[in-house]
C-alpha cells in the first residue's frame, strides 16, 4: 500500500520591506512521504521569497513534470518555476526554457557545495536563472517550526529573512546568491 501525503497548513505572513509586498497567505502543504520537514519549509520559505498573488504551491515530488512552486500568467505561460534541492541539469534547463524566470534554492551544506561546483559550468548559459543558497544551519532550524498547522510571520529587509513562529525565537536566513538572472 503505497503512503499518502501528509498535510500541513500555514498561514504566512509576508512583510517583504525590499519589495513592499505585505500580504497574508494561507496556504495547504501536501508533504510526500519521502520530503523531510526541513525541505518543506524551504519550499514555504520559497514562496515568501518569491510571494505574489499567482504564485502556488505544486505537487513537487509527487509530479515530475512541475516545479516546487510556480506562477502562471493570464494566458496560461509560466511566468516563474521555482525548484528546491538539487535538480538535475536537463530539469533546470528544459525549466529556462518554460519559464521566463526560475530559481533554484539549494540547501543542505556540503552537498549543496558540490552541486554547484559540478553544476556552474553547465547551467552559465542560462540567462533567466537564479540560484540561491541557503545555510544548512538556517534550514535546519526552520524544519524545527514545522507543524501540521503553522502561523508564520516573515520578515524580509536588505536580503535577509527572518522567519518567527508564533512561540518560537526568529530563525534567520541570509541567502547567497550564487548566480543571479538579470
Amino acid at each position: 500500500m503505497a503512503l499518502k501525503s501528509t498535510i500541513f497548513k500555514a498561514e504566512l505572513q509576508i512583510a517583504d520591506v525590499d519589495r513592499g509586498y505585505y500580504r497574508d497567505h494561507a496556504l495547504t502543504v501536501a508533504r510526500h512521504p519521502s520530503e523531510t520537514d526541513e525541505r518543506m519549509m524551504v519550499r514555504l520559505l520559497a514562496f515568501a521569497h518569491n510571494a505574489r498573488d499567482d504564485l502556488t504551491l505544486c505537487k513537487g515530488l509527487s509530479d515530475a513534470d512541475e516545479p516546487d512552486l510556480w506562477a502562471r500568467d493570464l494566458t496560461g505561460a509560466v511566468a516563474c518555476w521555482i525548484e528546491v534541492g538539487q535538480p538535475d541539469e536537463r530539469r533546470v534547463l528544459r525549466a529556462c526554457g518554460r519559464a521566463e524566470r526560475v530559481r533554484i534554492y539549494v540547501y543542505g551544506g556540503s552537498g549543496a557545495q558540490q552541486w554547484w561546483q559540478q553544476m556552474a559550468g553547465r547551467l552559465a548559459r542560462a540567462g533567466n536563472l537564479t540560484v540561491i543558497r541557503l545555510p544548512v544551519a538556517g534550514t535546519r532550524a526552520l524544519a524545527q517550526l514545522a507543524q501540521r498547522n503553522m502561523r508564520l510571520q516573515v520578515t524580509i529587509q536588505e536580503g535577509q529573512l527572518m522567519v518567527t513562529a508564533e512561540d518560537g525565537a526568529p530563525v534567520v536566513i541570509e541567502p547567497e546568491f550564487l548566480m543571479m538572472a538579470p
